[in-house]
């Protein structure tokens, strides 16, 4: 199908009497609530259940295979190939189908809050909830914004049309199918909300790096003296609650990029996993929850309409989608400056790698690349307890480009700006997923204040000895021994084995990365 018979279809089907054009947040509670897709909760947000899919399906994830980006991206497992033709015939089908409901609802709006990089995109849903969902992740316009507004990328979201593998090209029912050239991208078989704000991410990190700016799967915050700090890692890890922090202004929780002239986040709101949520540990984000939010898969008090954020009968994987303007300490417009201090977040399940540490150049390139973490119970379908994984960039599933890439401009910017990059393990320690346990967030938190104040710069450390990294000895607020893991675990012996093990899988891992200078994996790595 040519880019103009698609562009035809698409222009009858947005034109049509019952297509709902931006609504307002009211309107479309009033809908998502009429429509009986969701409930209505006690402090006003709107709760709705994904059924079988409570995460990504990353194995339904492809690449339409198209001429101009066929030797650009990165084919593989991540990045799977579809061809043209069953590109076409799907999108045929999908449009079929939406023209036969009844209502449909189109958000136009932006991602990246640089005027400079950020790319016009409109969003077809065919549930309001949906709707109401990239209403609030995705950068709103004004009233004038909108009057000029032509949308550069088509999300189109049809929960309800399941795919048939023998027919399609696809793995399953569900599909996920991003088309760069004819600028689409076609979503169906899942209700999972976060497939179409994962989707507009990867967009942006093969646009972004064409216009020499680094995309980012990370939070980022700003200081009173206007000092930026970066957070990466996979969700579960603490990007949304560690930069939540009342006495730093957030930026963004979870997408950024990094331009010639600073940061910007590629987001209008949070998407933040609300799993044993408190105002007592997270009061930021607990207030934030409030009329127009999206809760997803969270169990309510069916009399009182009180979410219960500790109940996991549908997944660990719940979520809470709101606008930035929720919170009260926010930066606005999402720019800032360059960064000062970069964070790497990691939840260890082997219960190795120490609380915090300080990475020399080589190191912060060399973890970076590796972005070593475990997934966590239902950000995945299929995973029910932390698995060791290495997912490069901290942000593997939605980058389309080769992963040096985004490292090698990441190296040269910490060296341009002398960015002090920090490794954080707030996962296991004490001993391994069952036998150790989580780290206090409370400790976190004083590490990781420690190390945007200056306090880590000139500490005094302890050098690991198989991975090498620059332990402190003393941070405020934490005590001396959790500082170092081999004295949290009972036998010393083990933990001894246990890393060993853990630098194995960092060296075997990296092999991958042939292209990268070996300065970076002689002086970045475990030593074994």
């Amino acid at each position: 199908m040519s880019s103009v018979s698609l562009s035809n279809r698409l222009t009858e089907l947005l034109n049509g009497k019952h297509v709902h054009t931006q609504l307002a947040v009211p309107q479309l509670v009033e809908k998502v609530l009429d429509r009986r897709e969701g409930k209505l909760t006690s402090s006003g947000a709107i709760q709705a259940e994904t059924g079988k899919y409570t995460g990504r399906s990353p194995k339904d994830k492809f690449i339409v295979e198209e001429e101009t980006v066929k030797d650009k991206i990165e084919w593989g497992t991540t990045n799977q190939p579809i061809s043209q033709a069953a590109f076409d015939q799907l999108y045929n089908k999908v449009m079929n189908y939406l023209k036969t409901k009844e209502e449909l609802f189109v958000f136009k709006g932006y991602a990246g809050a640089d005027q400079k990089h950020r790319l016009p995109i409109q969003v077809i849903n065919e549930y309001a909830w949906h709707n109401l969902f990239v209403h609030q992740l995705f950068i709103r316009p004004t009233k004038e914004e909108l009057a000029s507004h032509e949308a550069e990328f088509t999300i189109i979201s049809a929960p309800n049309f399941k795919a048939d593998p023998k027919v399609d090209g696809t793995n399953s029912e569900t599909f996920i199918i991003i088309s760069f050239e004819k600028r689409v991208v076609l979503i169906g078989g899942t209700e999972y909300a976060g497939e179409m704000k994962k989707s507009v991410f990867s967009i942006m990190n093969y646009l972004l790096p064409e216009a020499n700016t680094l995309s980012m799967h990370c939070s980022a915050n700003v200081g009173v003296e206007g000092d930026v700090a970066l957070f990466f890692g996979l969700s579960g890890t603490g990007k949304t609650t560690l930069s939540a922090d009342p006495n730093r202004r957030l930026i963004g929780d979870d997408e950024h990029g990094w331009s010639p002239n600073g940061v910007f986040n590629i987001e209008g709101g949070c998407y933040a996993k609300c799993i044993g949520l408190s105002r007592e540990k997270e009061p930021q984000i607990y207030d934030a929850i409030r009329f127009g939010s999206v809760l997803e898969n969270v169990i309510l008090d069916e009399e009182t309409r009180i979410p219960d954020y500790h109940d996991t009968i549908l997944t660990e994987n719940t979520r809470a989608a709101y606008p930035l303007h929720a919170m009260d300490n926010i930066v606005d417009p999402s720019i800032a400056g360059h960064p000062n201090t970069i964070i790497f977040l990691t939840a260890d399940a082997s219960g190795v790698l120490p609380p915090i540490s300080k990475l020399s150049k080589e190191q912060a390139m060399y973890h970076f690349l590796s972005g070593y973490t475990s997934k966590l119970a239902g950000t995945e379908r299929g995973i029910t307890s932390p698995q060791a994984t290495f997912s490069t960039c901290f942000g593997e599933p939605f980058l389309p480009l080769p992963a040096t890439r985004y490292a090698e401009m990441l190296g040269r910017k910490i060296d341009e700006h002398h960015v002090q990059v920090f490794l954080v393990n707030t996962g296991w320690t004490g001993g391994e997923y069952g036998v150790g346990k989580r780290m206090e967030l409370s400790y976190t938190r004083s590490m990781i204040q420690a190390a945007l104040e200056g306090e880590l710069t000139n500490v005094e450390t302890i050098r690991h000895e198989i991975f090498g990294l620059e332990i402190p000895l003393h941070v405020t607020g934490v005590p001396d021994d959790v500082l170092q893991p081999q004295k949290t675990w009972k036998d010393q012996n083990e933990y001894v084995q246990k890393a060993k093990e853990l630098a194995i899988k960092f060296k075997d891992n990296f092999k991958r990365f042939s292209s990268v200078s070996p300065e970076v994996e002689k002086n970045g790595g475990p030593q074994i």
